[in-house]
């Protein structure tokens, strides 16, 4: 497991409202909000649901499958600390338990090459600190 100051990249900060995405990520599950009113999934975190404005929200676990809705392949890091990680895919992956229901992630596990629209995929979750687990995906072989 990485030391917590060997990591260089930026981290995020959780708050009262993201903090049950992160720590479901640190126990390598993907968690989500869904609306009790209307059973829709919510995400990024809100306090309210975007579909039917009810503040009656759950956190559940999802599968982590999903498939690539877009993605862009990145030749310059414009940070420094993904200098050595070019070039890489971020990917908006629309999530199986619901059409729509999207995230940014990076693909692992593959060339940049190989990524398509429409390829399979699953979250993996990377320890990048003692602290933070990253979700990844990966194409589903």
């Amino acid at each position: 497991m990485p030391m917590p100051n060997a990591y260089a990249k930026p981290l995020p900060a959780a708050d009262d409202l993201t903090k049950p995405f992160w720590d479901g990520c640190k126990a390598h599950q993907l968690r989500m909000q869904r609306c009790v009113r209307c059973a829709t999934y919510i995400f990024f975190p809100s306090p309210i649901c975007h579909a039917c404005n009810a503040a009656e929200l759950q956190w559940e676990h999802l599968s982590g499958k999903g498939t690539v809705y877009s993605f862009i392949v990145v030749y310059q890091a414009t940070v420094p600390g993904f200098t050595n990680d070019v070039p890489y895919v971020v990917a908006w992956v629309e999530l199986a338990e619901q059409r729509g229901l999207k995230m940014v992630s990076n693909i692992v596990g593959c060339s940049h090459g190989d990524v398509r629209v429409g390829m399979p995929v699953e979250v993996v979750f990377d320890d990048v600190t003692s602290e933070v687990t990253l979700p990844k995906v990966k194409p589903v072989r």
